[in-house]
């Protein structure tokens, strides 16, 4: 069975680089995602292919879902990670956007058949977009940090590199499979404050979205973007003060952020107890926390 379904072969894409970004472990606030989505509204990208969920999704941990299609008539919609072009005429290349939900399954074989994209299109560089939870403050510009085979353009990009051990997704997979096939890789992940993690943030994927920029030279409008970073500040400020609890340990996170002069860092309360109240709070304001405007993955 072909697991990539092409719709049609996007011809003529010039030096392009391969953006992927996956929902659900990699996404803290769903910033890698919504980062995603929004580069492929603000490119006008076009779909050309999908992976077939079959192989590589458990679909009691990924359902699919019923919809009511243009006749009216029932259906099913099954999970699949789509893949778009975006084709950047005033930049020095084009994109491809590869986005879904993190498979469950067959992760060499899934990686392998993105690698397998990658030089079908001739693909120079692969960027995966990632978001996780951090005990950072909502009111700082977001920390991006990265890792990737040219250590000297992150360097040049000002990015940290990132030391973390331990458990990984797929795009840590992702990141592993393209270095061992010598395809140029890069990773760019964006803290989440800990404390709001259940609402989406537009500021971490703005902060995404111009770190991408940095790294393969396309340059989008994001002033919609902007404004919902704005409005997420604001709406996400609003409440921590109607928290004292939440509003103090946010406190101490700033103090901590701005004394670079501190060689071993004090430690700080956990965030997990804070922060189910803080969603308790924000979901009787509402919802389940600040609205992300603007674009939304396309489907």
């Amino acid at each position: 069975m072909q697991s990539l379904l092409w719709e049609q072969r996007p011809d003529g894409l010039r030096a392009p680089a391969l953006v992927c970004a996956f929902t659900g472990w990699n996404d803290a606030g769903d910033a890698a995602s919504s980062a995603l989505s929004f580069l492929g509204s603000a490119l006008g990208a076009t779909r050309f292919a999908q992976i077939d969920p079959e192989e590589f999704y458990d679909f009691q941990a990924t359902r699919p879902k019923v919809a009511h299609g243009e006749e009216g008539q029932r259906e099913i919609v099954w999970p699949s990670v789509e893949v778009f072009a975006a084709r950047v005429p005033r930049a020095p290349r084009d994109l491809v956007l590869l986005g879904g939900p993190e498979p469950s399954m067959r992760w060499r074989s899934f990686t392998q058949l993105i690698i397998d994209l990658a030089e079908a299109l001739s693909v120079q560089l692969v960027v995966s977009l990632g978001a996780l939870l951090a005990d950072v403050p909502h009111t700082l510009p977001v920390h991006v940090s990265g890792s990737g085979s040219d250590s000297k353009l992150f360097e040049r990009l000002g990015l940290q590199p990132t030391g973390y051990e331990g458990p990984t997704g797929i795009v840590g997979v992702l990141s592993a499979a393209c270095a061992a096939t010598g395809l140029p890789s890069a990773s760019l992940w964006a803290s989440v404050p800990h404390y709001v993690a259940a609402a989406p943030n537009p500021k971490a994927a703005l902060a995404l979205v111009r770190r991408l920029e940095g790294l393969v030279g396309v340059a989008v409008d994001a002033s919609e973007l902007e404004q919902a970073a704005a409005d997420y500040e604001r709406q996400v400020g609003l409440a921590v003060q109607s928290d004292p609890d939440v509003q103090a340990f946010v406190e101490r996170l700033e103090q901590l952020a701005e004394d670079e002069r501190t060689t071993e860092p004090e430690e700080i309360p956990s965030g997990d107890l804070l922060a189910s109240e803080f969603q308790r709070f924000l979901r009787q304001r509402g919802g389940e926390g600040p609205p992300m405007s603007g674009p939304r993955r396309q489907g």
